[in-house]
């Protein structure tokens, strides 16, 4: 009787299972909840403005603001490029945190932190809009909307003693931080290398290579024919050479030169020593670099410096003597915008100097040269309608000159409205008011008659410069029929 009992269960069960699924399928198909209504869909206009406010979080910036800009094509373009960002981006954090790691191993007990896994996943971020408007100052400031719900993955290992610790819990951690809204994260575009690119100058430093002593013997004859480079860091500007002195190993050249200085707190000086050679690369002497913190504004300073082979400290050849390069080395910062406006300004007339105010009314026309030195900064930002009689699809650019001194534009290919956005600097120890800065547009051709064409030009007094401190505007070109060119020019004085 149990094994007919139990037979008779095991049937009942594998019964009732499929009989109980199917009653259960009809009865899910063919019954309708009493509380589900379907949507209630309505245009846009007629949507109550509570439900609106609702939405807008939803909604992309350039449907709800009409200053943003819709940028799917960027958007493709990043995701199509986000697996290389992915490793460039990973790349730059393993290289910048190597030497924050380094400064730990070794203290209390660990013995290495490194990246497990750093990957920032398969997802890029999604720019949603952006807006893009031009500021007072001749910039253009972009603001986009982005979102980014990303994959990545990082973990970070710190080896303790004979342990192993993940800190990918505590990334975490960090990272959703960062999630209460709204949050503002500056993020520098460009490194410190090249913060002088986008910083205006401040300074002029003014630079007196004295001598070398006990140079290095670099030809067969046992001398050398010695000359020295100088550059700022940070500074894209070909380095200041001073003269050759043929076959002297103490050689004396006390030669001036003057370069633009920008952050004085960051940049180095940095002077490089080479043989001359007649065929073949020049032979490396030695080198030196100032940090331009040590000099006080305003004073002469007089450096003997040790030349080595490099900057590493530790690199025993730095320990063989290369010699000595004697420097004089003097800062003179530009006079700040409340000290021009309040202080003076020496000038001379006939001998008689005179202070005066930038707000004074002043009668310039009978200055004949200014005394301090200073730095005038052109910019050549772009023009509009430039054309000629024989180039009217020109290839425009601006020739800028300034007493004895000519600079030149990069020329852009058939366009009538070149953009340049080209900054030229005249170091200035002495200049006559009435001199003129002549700034020409011209075309050039690369075969054909008449390759060259001016196509306008225009001149700006000095005087108007150093009175205002800075212009800026659009400038109709002489000779031209319609063309317009846009400059700002600004005078630093020390």
């Amino acid at each position: 009787m149990r094994i007919l009992s139990f037979l008779f269960e095991i049937i009942g069960f594998g019964i009732g299972i499929p009989i109980g699924l199917l009653l259960g399928f009809f009865i899910f198909i063919y019954s309708e909840p009493d509380d589900v209504k379907d949507p209630i869909i309505k245009p846009l206009n007629e949507i109550d403005t509570g439900s609106l406010i609702d939405l807008l979080h939803e909604i992309p910036p350039w449907v709800k603001h009409p200053d943003y800009e819709r940028i799917d094509w960027f958007n493709k373009a990043l995701y199509d490029m986000w697996p290389y960002l992915d490793k460039a981006i990973c790349g730059i954090i393993r290289s910048t945190a190597k030497p924050i790691f380094a400064e730990y191993i070794g203290q209390y007990q660990i013995k290495s932190i490194e990246f497990e896994t750093l990957t920032l996943g398969s997802l890029p971020p999604t720019v949603y809009g952006m807006r893009v408007h031009e500021s007072n100052e001749n910039e253009l400031v972009f603001e986009p909307a982005i979102r980014w719900a990303g994959n990545p993955h990082i973990t970070v290992v710190l080896k303790l003693l004979s342990f192993r610790i993940s800190a990918q819990e505590f990334i975490r951690r960090q990272v959703a931080s960062l999630y209460l809204w709204p949050q503002t994260l500056e993020i520098p575009i460009l490194d410190g290398s090249l913060s002088g690119a986008i910083k205006k100058p401040v300074g002029i430093l003014h630079v007196k290579v004295v001598r070398a002593l006990k140079l290095l013997k670099m030809d067969i004859i046992g001398t050398s024919d010695p000359y020295v480079k100088i550059k700022l860091s940070g500074e894209r500007l070909p380095s200041k050479k001073t003269t050759i002195k043929m076959r002297n190993l103490n050689p004396e050249w006390n030669e001036n030169f003057k370069l633009t200085v920008k952050d004085p707190q960051s940049q180095v000086l940095q002077f490089h020593l080479y043989d001359w050679e007649q065929i073949g690369t020049h032979d490396f002497l030695g080198m030196q670099i100032v940090p331009l913190k040590v000099l006080a504004p305003l004073e002469k300073k007089e450096l003997t410096l040790d030349l080595v082979k490099n900057t590493n400290p530790y690199d025993p050849q730095n320990k063989k003597g290369r010699g000595q390069l004697v420097v004089e080395l003097t800062y003179n910062p530009f006079i700040d915008d409340n000290a021009k406006y309040s202080g003076p300004l020496d000038a001379s007339v006939a001998g008689e100097n005179i202070g005066r105010s930038r707000k004074a009314s002043i009668d310039f026309s009978c200055l004949s040269s200014l005394e301090a030195a200073g730095l005038l900064s052109v910019t050549v930002q772009g023009a509009e309608g430039v054309g000629g009689k024989n180039h009217t699809n020109p290839n425009p650019y601006c020739l800028v000159s300034f007493g004895s001194e000519t600079k030149i534009t990069k020329m852009l290919r058939k366009t009538q409205r070149p953009s340049w956005n080209e900054e030229f600097q005249f170091v200035l120890e002495e200049a006559s008011l009435k001199d003129k800065i002549h700034i020409e547009v011209k075309s050039k051709r690369r075969f054909g008659f008449r390759r060259y064409e001016s196509l306008g030009y225009i001149e700006i007094s000095f005087s108007d410069v150093v009175h205002n401190g800075r212009i800026r505007g659009k400038y109709n070109l002489i000779n031209s029929k319609n063309g317009v060119l846009h400059i700002e020019i600004q005078w630093n004085s020390t």
